[in-house]
Order: C-alpha cells, then sequence, then structure tokens
C-alpha cells in the first residue's frame, strides 16, 4: 500500500527531472532563469527521492518499542 507521502516524493521527483531537463536544454542561454530552473530542478528531485525512499523504509519496517526496558541505575 502506498501512503500519500510516497506519491508526493514520486511527483516531486517527476516535476524536478521535468524541470532538470528543460533547464538543461534551454542551458546556452545563459540566462538566470535557467540556471535557477537547474538548481531547483536538482532540490526538487533529491527532495523527492528522499520523502519517497523514507516512506517506503518507514513502510516496511516494524515499529520499535523504546519502552519496553527497564530503566539502568
Amino acid at each position: 500500500m502506498m501512503s500519500a507521502f510516497v506519491i508526493v516524493g514520486l511527483l516531486a521527483v517527476f516535476a524536478g527531472l521535468t524541470m532538470l531537463v528543460i533547464a538543461i536544454r534551454h542551458h546556452a542561454e545563459r540566462l538566470p532563469k535557467h540556471v535557477a530552473m537547474l538548481i531547483g530542478g536538482m532540490m526538487l528531485t533529491a527532495f523527492g527521492l528522499v520523502i519517497a525512499g523514507f516512506a517506503t523504509v518507514y513502510q516496511m519496517t516494524a515499529p520499535i518499542a523504546l519502552n519496553s526496558a527497564q530503566a539502568t541505575p
């Protein structure tokens, strides 16, 4: 079962890669807009990968019982 975080992460990855492709194609024009799109595309792609990755790992792991141990003196 996919959570909303995985879907949002994958959408961010696709949007970031789209921005990267557009910025790389127009990089020869040397406009600040395309440099900003290049930076923003990389950041959005990385954000999407992190969000989707953490959401996937969170769904696959068992919960940790942190309060089950006795206190040590």
